[in-house]
C-alpha cells in the first residue's frame, strides 16, 4: 500500500506564506504518476489546487495561479506546495494526492487557516 503524510499546515495571517509537504511511503511507486494537492473548505466540495506530472508539468486552479507553486522530488517521493499571498478564502483542509495507474491515494489532510 501507499501512505501519504502531509505536514506544514497552520494558522497564518492574510498575506502570509506557508509551505506544505507530503511524503509517500510504503511500496515503491511506479513511474509515471501524478502528484497533486487538493483542498476542501467547510460545506464545499474537494477541489484541485495544483498538480504536477512525473516530468514536471504543472497545472493550477485559477484561484491560486501566481501565488502557489507546486514542486516534487521523484527520488524522495515528495511533493511540496509553496503558498504565498494567502487569503482568507484559502482556508481549508489540504490533501496530498497520488494518482498511479488508475488508483488514487490520499493523505489525511492538513488544516490551513488564514485569519487575522
Amino acid at each position: 500500500q501507499v501512505q501519504l503524510v502531509e505536514s506544514g499546515g497552520g494558522l497564518v495571517q492574510p498575506g502570509g506564506s506557508l509551505r506544505l509537504s507530503c511524503a509517500a511511503s510504503g511500496r515503491p511507486l511506479s513511474m509515471p504518476y501524478m502528484m497533486a494537492w487538493y483542498r476542501q473548505a467547510p460545506e464545499n466540495l474537494r477541489e484541485l489546487v495544483a498538480g504536477i506530472s512525473s516530468g514536471g508539468t504543472t497545472n493550477y486552479a485559477d484561484s491560486v495561479k501566481g501565488r502557489f507553486t507546486i514542486s516534487r522530488d521523484n527520488a524522495k517521493n515528495t511533493v511540496n506546495l509553496q503558498m504565498n499571498s494567502l487569503k482568507p478564502e484559502d482556508t481549508a483542509v489540504y490533501y496530498c494526492n497520488v494518482y498511479e495507474f488508475g488508483m488514487d491515494y490520499w493523505g489525511k489532510g492538513t488544516l490551513v487557516t488564514v485569519s487575522s
